[in-house]
C-alpha cells in the first residue's frame, strides 16, 4: 500500500468562504497535506493566503468570489487555472444561517439562506466540474452540508437552513452519481454543532441547551473536520463517492 494515500501534494484546492471558521481551518489543513490553496470568499482573504504561503510553503491565492453569481465563479474558476496551471480538489464550503420561525421567514431572507447555501454550492461545483471535464481531468468535490439535513434542531427554529442543508446532501450524491464516469467524485461533510465566529455569536442559553443534548457534552472544532475532508479529497477515498459523512459528537444517533 502507498504510504503517501492521504498526500494532497501537487493537488491545487479551492476552499469556498475560507476567510473564516471551517474553511480557513480546513484550508491550513490541506495546505498542510501539501496542497495549493486557492481561496473564495466575498470578503478579502489576502490574509489568509498569505499566512498559509508563509506557514505551509505553498502557493495561496485569494479571489473575491460571490457564489449565488454565476458568471462570477466561472471567471474565478478560470483565474484559479490560469494562476495556479491546473484544478484538482473543491472544499465548496460556503454558507449562512438564518435563526428564524418559519410562520415570520420573509421571502427575501428564504431566497437567500437557499441561494448561498444550495445555489452557490451548485454553481461553484458546476463551473469547477465544468473545468475539470474541459481538461479531461480526475477531480473531487466535498460540500459542507450539515446534520440539520438529517435532523431538526431545538431549541432554535431554522427552517430555511435545515432545507437548504438537506438539499445539499441530496445534490451531493445526485452529481456523484451523474459524474461518476468522468472521474469526478463528489462527497459531502455533515457537521454538528462545531464553535466558530458563527457559533459564537448564538445566544448563551441556546448553546448550553446544544452542549447538553451532545453525548460528547461539548461543541466540535473546525480542526476536527479537517481529517474528514483530506480522506474524502484525497487518493484514500478513490472508491468513495456519494457520500455524507456527519460528523456531530452522536448528537443525531440517540
Amino acid at each position: 500500500m502507498s504510504s503517501d494515500i492521504f498526500s494532497l501534494k501537487g493537488k491545487v484546492a479551492i476552499v469556498t468562504g475560507g476567510k473564516q471558521g471551517i474553511g480557513k481551518v480546513v484550508a491550513q489543513y490541506l495546505a498542510n497535506a501539501g496542497a495549493d490553496i486557492a481561496i473564495f470568499d466575498l470578503a478579502d482573504a489576502s490574509d489568509i493566503a498569505e499566512q498559509l504561503e508563509k506557514n505551509y510553503h505553498i502557493k495561496a491565492k485569494a479571489y473575491r468570489c460571490n457564489v449565488v453569481d454565476p458568471e462570477n465563479v466561472k471567471a474565478c474558476i478560470e483565474s484559479v487555472g490560469i494562476d495556479f496551471g491546473t484544478l484538482d480538489l473543491l472544499f465548496n464550503n460556503a454558507g449562512i444561517c438564518l435563526h428564524k420561525p418559519a410562520v415570520d421567514c420573509a421571502p427575501d431572507e428564504w431566497r437567500k439562506i437557499v441561494d448561498v447555501n444550495l445555489n452557490g454550492v451548485f454553481f461553484v461545483a458546476q463551473a469547477f466540474a465544468r473545468y475539470l471535464i474541459k481538461n479531461d481531468k480526475p477531480g473531487s468535490i466535498v460540500n459542507t452540508a450539515s446534520m440539520s439535513g438529517t435532523i431538526v434542531n431545538i431549541p432554535q427554529e431554522q427552517a430555511s437552513y435545515n432545507a437548504s442543508k438537506a438539499a445539499v446532501v441530496h445534490l451531493t450524491k445526485s452529481l456523484a452519481v451523474e459524474w461518476s464516469q468522468l472521474g469526478i467524485r463528489v462527497n459531502s461533510i455533515s457537521p454538528g454543532y462545531i464553535r466558530t465566529e458563527m457559533t459564537a455569536t448564538v445566544r448563551q442559553d441556546w448553546q448550553d441547551e446544544w452542549v447538553k443534548m451532545i453525548p460528547f457534552k461539548r461543541m466540535g472544532t473546525p480542526e476536527e473536520l479537517a481529517g474528514a475532508v483530506i480522506y474524502l479529497l484525497s487518493d484514500a477515498a478513490s472508491y468513495t463517492s456519494g457520500a455524507d459523512l456527519i460528523i456531530d459528537g452522536c448528537f443525531t444517533i440517540v
